[in-house]
C-alpha cells in the first residue's frame, strides 16, 4: 500500500491538496499515482489563471504514458513548482514535498468538502486494485 498522509485531502483522480497557513491549497500527485506512472521526465506546468474544479490543468509525462493534472477545487493558480521543469523526476522522489506541482487560491472553500479524507483514498486505491485483479 502506497503512503497516504493523514494531514491531506485527496481526490479520486489522485491529487494531494494540503490546506496551506495563508488560506490557499498546494497540489501534487500522490505516491500512488507516481508509482503507477513510472519515471517521471516531463511536467507541463499549468498557468497561473482560474480553473474550474476538475478542470485539466497540467500534463505530468512518464516514460510509459502521459496523465492530466485537475483542478481539485475552484480558483486561481497563484504559484507553480518550477523545480519540476528542470527535475521533473522531483515527483518521483519526494511526491508530498519538493514535488508539488502548484497552489490555488480557494474561490469557494465548501469545494473542499467534497474532497477525500486520507482514509476515503486508501479505499478508494483498495478497491481499484482488487478491481484489476479481478480482470
Amino acid at each position: 500500500m502506497s503512503y497516504v498522509p493523514d494531514n491531506l485531502k485527496y481526490t479520486e483522480s489522485h491529487e494531494w491538496i494540503e490546506i496551506l497557513d495563508n488560506g490557499n491549497i498546494r497540489v501534487g500527485i500522490t505516491e500512488h499515482a507516481q508509482s503507477a506512472l513510472g519515471d517521471i521526465v516531463f511536467v507541463e506546468l499549468p498557468e497561473e489563471e482560474s480553473y474550474a474544479a476538475g478542470d485539466d490543468c497540467g500534463v505530468v509525462e512518464s516514460v510509459k504514458t502521459a496523465s492530466d493534472i485537475y483542478a481539485p477545487i475552484s480558483g486561481t493558480i497563484v504559484a507553480v513548482n518550477d523545480a519540476l521543469e528542470d527535475s521533473p523526476e522531483l515527483i518521483n522522489e519526494s511526491p508530498y514535498d519538493d514535488g508539488w506541482i502548484f497552489e490555488m487560491e480557494i474561490e469557494d472553500e465548501d469545494d473542499l468538502e467534497d474532497l477525500l479524507s486520507s482514509d476515503e483514498y486508501k479505499n478508494s486505491i483498495e478497491e481499484d486494485q482488487d478491481e484489476d485483479e479481478d480482470e
